[in-house]
């Protein structure tokens, strides 16, 4: 047995579940509401015999281990780390015996930090000035200094180092911790800190803010690199955020840890910061685990645009949804217009415009719009934005724009943007045409299709008449290969010609009990001969799509008989399809 399985035979899969959805009894399963939407109706169903989750309301499934990634936000391995503490399961027994140096040395470096962030905030309760700073300047609750373990270092050498070589730490697992600096004493003196923490809540470094401004000294300092922290990866406040940035169904991203602070005393907790760091892959990656709409509150200075047209091209790689918030005149950073009214901080949030819109409207007020010169200079910083977008549609839009703005034609543009050397064209332009996803409620049909089909033996011999390529993935395809070579008998577990995709064939045996157990096999049939019409349907309609962007792509290059015979296929396509639904 491996980690994995040890972890998963520990736990039972509805107590894990139950501690954040409350679930009710339904026959063999368990019943609740979606904690990935705001359904009304429960549509979330836990299986324990199978060991399975499946929410109808958003299409999402799988194992214990699928569940807290999707809903903790985190990766595999951080969330077989959380379910390993919680079962009392020591994952560096199933390690190799470096990989068990090193998680007992992160082990160590973990509790040298939880009880750096506990002796801080024993130090701020202790330090009058420090009380003041924190609960009167800055005007923060004792419930948010609690929430962000927020605490003070004592202006002194050694207070720390002495505090936690007395329980047991060595010189050198500070400095690895990051809690020391080059000699040898407190990294963070005379500041109020604020705990940088993982997923999972625990702490892996320290933001420390000066309290008393001293001539030279950084207003902020942070935690260096460790093998617990790493600034292009940690998004401050994800632990704090990840149910409100669900619930909200958005993320914001400030630029510094006390703006995020300050929105969760008003209650808007869907709001992170990238721990004084430029926004990267990792950060935007770590927040669509939980939601594809990402606002960005950076400042309209030069440093800002430029922060925002990086973005720009991360967020087209990474597939979230970018727009930018403006603040309103006066105000310097999100904690200031918190201090003089929060709802003017939500109309921010709420009236975020989409990031290359954001941008243009910066260039444009920066030049003369009205000269040559000026129409030079905004077409050359539009465009450079513009081809770091990887949808084709995408780009079109934005150069019709650019056109727009500067009174020329749209052919004009596409000249200029022409222009630009070969290798520069083949590295940011895209060289094919965008792979178009299939919308969710195909997905949800072909697993309806299959789900029914598990039950019901004439469903299956129906796959037999079907070209099975039009099942959108290997999972799809493979059980449907499976059911319509294997028809005559309902499934009750995974055979083992499906055994590599276990989780799916559970996930699908979990819908059609929940869906179609309580059907007579008349009522399946016609449910099911529905299912596959409207599935060829959708599948003709997505090649329709697919065919249009291989079409602008070959008219985009000039390759007139590639075109030509797109066209004759398009065509033929067009006519195969049901009349009004064209």
């Amino acid at each position: 047995m491996d980690a994995k399985e040890e972890v998963r035979a520990k736990l039972n899969i509805e107590d894990v579940i139950g501690e954040y959805v409350p679930l009710k009894r339904a026959g063999r399963s368990f019943k609740g509401l979606s904690p990935f939407s705001g359904e009304k109706t429960p549509s979330f169903f836990v299986s324990p015999d199978k060991q399975i989750w499946h929410d109808f309301s958003s299409n999402k499934g799988g194992d214990v281990f699928a569940f807290v990634m999707e809903v903790e936000g985190m990766d595999f391995r951080q969330a077989l780390e959380h379910l390993a503490r919680k079962a009392g399961v020591d994952l560096s027994l199933y390690d190799n015996k470096s990989t068990q140096v090193l998680a007992q040395r992160k082990k160590r470096l973990l509790e040298a930090n939880r009880l750096a962030a506990q002796y801080y905030q024993q130090c701020l309760l202790g330090n009058q000035h420090a009380m003041e700073y924190v609960f009167k300047k800055r005007g923060l609750s004792k419930h948010i200094v609690q929430e962000f373990l927020l605490g003070y270092a004592p202006d002194t050498g050694k207070a720390l180092v002495s505090a936690l070589t007395r329980k047991g730490f060595t010189a050198q697992e500070l400095a690895d911790a990051g809690l020391v600096n080059r000699f040898g004493g407190d990294m963070f003196r005379g500041r109020m800190t604020v705990p940088l923490m993982d997923p999972a809540g625990q702490v892996i470094g320290f933001t420390g803010r000066i309290i008393k401004d001293v001539e030279g000294a950084p207003k902020y300092l942070n935690t260096g690199q460790t093998i617990l922290y790493d600034k292009s990866r940690h998004v401050f406040g994800l632990s704090q955020a990840k149910q409100a940035i669900r619930e909200q169904n958005y993320a914001v991203i400030v630029e510094g840890n006390l703006d995020v602070v300050s929105s969760h005393q008003v209650m808007m907790k869907q709001v992170v910061a990238t721990a004084g760091t430029a926004l990267t892959d990792h950060h935007l990656r770590a927040l669509k685990r939980l939601v594809g709409d990402v606002r960005l509150a950076f400042d309209a200075d030069k440093a800002g645009i430029a922060a925002t047209e990086r973005a720009i091209a991360i967020g087209s790689r990474v597939g979230v949804e970018l727009t930018v918030i403006s603040l309103p005149e006066g105000a310097k950073d999100p904690d200031e217009l918190i201090q003089d009214d929060p709802s003017k901080w939500q109309q921010a949030i709420d009236d975020a415009k989409p990031a290359v819109d954001w941008v243009l409207e910066q260039y444009k007020a920066r030049v003369d719009m009205k000269t040559a010169a000026g129409k030079r200079k905004f077409t050359t910083a539009g465009l450079a934005v513009v081809r770091t977008l990887s949808d084709p549609v995408e780009q079109e839009h934005y150069e019709q724009k650019i056109a727009e703005l500067t009174s020329t034609s749209l052919e004009a543009v596409r000249a200029k943007s022409a222009q630009e050397p070969a290798e520069e064209q083949h590295r940011l332009k895209p060289v094919k045409p965008q792979h178009i996803e299939p919308p969710v409620e195909q997905l949800v049909h072909q697993d309806d299709a299959l789900a029914a089909a598990c039950l019901d033996s004439q469903s299956q011999e129906a796959l037999a008449h079907m070209k099975l390529d039009i099942f959108v993935g290997e999972e799809r395809y493979a059980v449907a290969s499976y059911l319509s070579t294997h028809a005559g008998k309902a499934l009750q577990d995974t055979p083992r010609e499906l055994q590599k995709y276990d989780t799916y064939v559970k996930i699908l045996l979990l819908r059609a009990e929940a869906r179609y157990a309580d059907m007579n096999p008349t009522e399946r049939v016609y449910e099911t001969a529905r299912l596959l019409r409207q599935i060829e349907y959708e599948h003709k309609k997505q090649r329709q799509l697919e065919l249009i962007e291989e079409l602008r792509s070959a008219e985009s290059s000039g390759d007139e008989e590639k075109a030509a015979q797109l066209r004759i296929t398009l065509n033929t396509l067009i006519k195969e399809m049901p009349r009004g639904k064209r």
